[in-house]
């Protein structure tokens, strides 16, 4: 890939950037599209995708989670229609962007190249928070989790608690429920916040303990998890445990973008990318979309919709610009 010869480039490719690279690419542009990881993100990672519009087939019988494919299919199939339409994607890490002469951007790879752009969007998503407590870090991957798809099964008939209250821990909680009758949820506030009817499912789930007020103060063990110790007011107990699921929501991955070595784009206290209505960032022709932007509904349509309005406003950037 030679310099000066993309006219879009996309960072990050879960729904927003597979949205983006298919709309940018029937926008006649030239686009490519850099992961890191495999495509789809976190959204890949669903097992059933209830909620997008039309992942249903109403011909078939059971519960809706029944009859609708997962994230990892889905976002295959995005990413396939991108590339139909003439998207490239590079299976590699964008590890700086700056802004230089002519207006055009230009990345550094983790590979070592260098590739000039006319315009970005910055469609990186979040990465999963972290509780912080003694023992987390010393067994993560030892009975310490992010990730129910990936790691649920490893756990069947074992004892988990799952921390959280948002959508990520309902659904997680869910999941786990079917592998095991043994899954409490502790959550630091008085009721969840999640959407009421992910929530009503974990609260009428007799398979799921619900503990409110409760925070996980510290994971403990030896070479894996063998405990916990909850908190609730001025008591502390410790229980048993086979594992612990952290689902405490995500932090915007806006590194790029913030001063350190590169382009400084306007972030709000949590660090997400503020933009306009077009998706629009401070820097011109810098766009952003998806879970990295500020104010973004935590979804995989609205991140989809907020890649296809980045990639339109991204032409209509270039066009302005006479490219």
């Amino acid at each position: 890939m030679t310099e000066t010869d993309v006219d879009l480039l996309i960072v990050g490719a879960g729904p927003a950037g597979l949205t983006a690279a298919q709309y940018g690419a029937r926008a006649n542009m030239r686009v490519i599209a850099v992961e890191r990881f495999a495509a789809g993100g976190q959204a890949s990672l669903i097992e059933a995708l209830e909620n997008f519009p039309g992942n249903f087939d109403p011909s078939e019988g059971g519960e809706a989670a029944a009859r609708v494919r997962s994230g990892f299919d889905l976002m295959n199939d995005m990413r396939a229609q991108a590339c139909a339409f003439g998207a490239s994607f590079l299976d590699e890490d964008v590890t700086a962007i700056a802004h230089g002469g002519g207006g055009l951007f230009s990345a550094t790879l983790s590979g070592g190249r260098r590739l000039t752009a006319r315009s970005v969007v910055l469609a990186t998503g979040a990465s999963h928070r972290k509780l912080g407590v003694p023992g987390e870090e010393e067994f993560a991957g030892r009975g310490v989790s992010y990730c129910v798809t990936c790691d649920g099964a490893f756990f069947k008939n074992k004892r988990i608690f799952v921390v959280g209250g948002g959508d990520a821990a309902c659904v997680g909680a869910r999941q786990l429920s079917r592998l095991s009758p043994s899954v409490t949820v502790a959550h630091r506030r008085d009721r969840f916040r999640a959407q009421p009817a992910l929530a009503d499912r974990v609260l009428s789930d007799p398979g799921i303990e619900v503990r409110f007020d409760t925070v996980l103060s510290e994971i403990r063990g030896r070479g894996k998890v063998e405990s916990v110790v909850l908190r609730r007011g001025d008591s502390a107990t410790e229980e048993s445990a086979d594992a612990v699921f952290v689902l405490v929501g995500m932090v915007p991955r806006s590194e790029l973008v913030s001063g350190a070595g590169g382009i400084r784009a306007e972030l709000d206290g949590g660090g997400h990318v503020i933009t306009d209505q077009r998706m629009a960032t401070s820097v011109p022709g810098l766009f952003a979309a998806g879970d990295v932007r500020s104010g973004s509904f935590r979804q995989v349509v609205v991140a989809a919709g907020e890649g296809a309005v980045a990639a339109h406003s991204a032409a209509e950037y270039a066009e302005s610009r006479g490219a």
